[in-house]
């Protein structure tokens, strides 16, 4: 009877077992995301784009980001090479993230990159270190500033669309990725943030634009000219220009920024919106954020704080980004 009960006990334990990995090996049940689909931040993809992350060094409560990445297989393990991007000088750090099949993981900015503000770009490789079709990674970032800026902005995710999207093997030093709509999705060509609330009601909108283009080994491209238009919610339109020598841009909406005739704060005033649209005068990608912050928010019905990613209005197949090639330290 002692031996029946047991032998009961382990069947069930298998049958458990049995159960457990059909469930984690079915699939999800719809369509298949098509991989041709745009660079979207709703999708899972083979590389991924956090807009902005942060930290301080010496006030790490108040600035920082629990930066997050999931592998969405349930067959496959994932090696992530993540590259961070300073935007202010382009140099690159970087560090591997391995992943079983659906897995998550999460690290503060204050852990493994201190001090510096800029983007993120996570690639997925095999052992070697080579960019592979792996469309099942997601992600995302809540980054908060000390100025009070904060937000759960979802990573950028771009689709590997060819089945060996990159010439890669164990003897490159490096490898180029062409987001060109047939190796990888397309890179936004022109961006737009939908909605601009006025600075005299309190508001403090952050703009993020970042360049996706360059070297990963040696420094990532710089924005160069960018070229602009503000609309009221009239439809009057203002355009503007600056040029930017660094990787990411960063800076609020006023009357500093950007240089309107007549200046932002009368252009939309009190109780007014309006909206505002990027895009680079050479044809480059990029992207962008926008992170409204306004101290009445628990105060007044009209103000809220938040964030979201900048709308893509345009794509470019002019974009490539070059990372350095090495294995990665997964061991699988």
């Amino acid at each position: 009877m002692r031996n029946s009960c047991k032998l009961t006990h382990t069947l069930m334990a298998l049958l458990a077992l049995f159960v457990m990995s059909a469930v984690a090996r079915a699939a999800d049940p719809g369509l298949t995301y098509p991989p041709a689909s745009p660079v979207s931040d709703q999708k899972a993809g083979s590389v991924l784009m956090y807009n902005v992350y942060t930290s301080s060094i010496s006030a790490p409560n108040s600035q920082n980001t629990r930066v997050n990445v999931t592998n969405t297989s349930s067959t496959s393990v994932a090696n992530v090479h993540i590259f961070f991007v300073d935007g202010a000088t382009c140099s690159i750090a970087d560090s591997f993230i391995c992943l079983t099949p659906n897995q998550t993981a999460s690290f503060l900015a204050s852990d493994v990159d201190p001090g510096t503000t800029g983007y993120i770009l996570a690639v997925a490789t095999n052992d070697l270190g080579c960019p592979v079709n792996f469309n099942f990674l997601i992600g995302d970032a809540y980054v908060k500033f000390a100025s009070g800026h904060a937000a759960n902005l979802t990573a950028e995710a771009f689709s590997a669309v060819a089945g060996v999207p990159v010439a890669c093997d164990g003897a490159s030093i490096t490898a180029l990725l062409a987001f060109d709509n047939v190796n990888f999705n397309a890179g936004p060509r022109v961006i737009a943030d939908d909605n601009i609330p006025s600075r005299a009601d309190g508001n403090d909108t952050l703009i993020i634009i970042d360049r996706l283009g360059g070297s990963l080994a040696t420094g990532s491209s710089t924005l160069g000219s960018i070229f602009g238009i503000v609309y009221d919610d009239a439809e009057n339109p203002l355009s503007f220009t600056f040029t930017a020598g660094v990787c990411q841009f960063r800076s609020s909406l006023s009357n500093n920024f950007p240089r309107l005739a007549p200046r932002f704060e009368n252009f939309i005033p009190a109780g007014r919106s309006g909206w505002v649209k990027f895009f680079s005068l050479s044809d480059i990608a990029i992207l962008g954020s926008s992170i409204n912050f306004n101290p009445n928010a628990a105060t007044a019905a009209n103000a809220f704080n938040g964030g979201h990613n900048m709308h893509k209005l345009t794509l470019t197949t002019n974009a490539t980004v070059t990372i350095p090639i090495f294995p990665s330290n997964c061991g699988f």
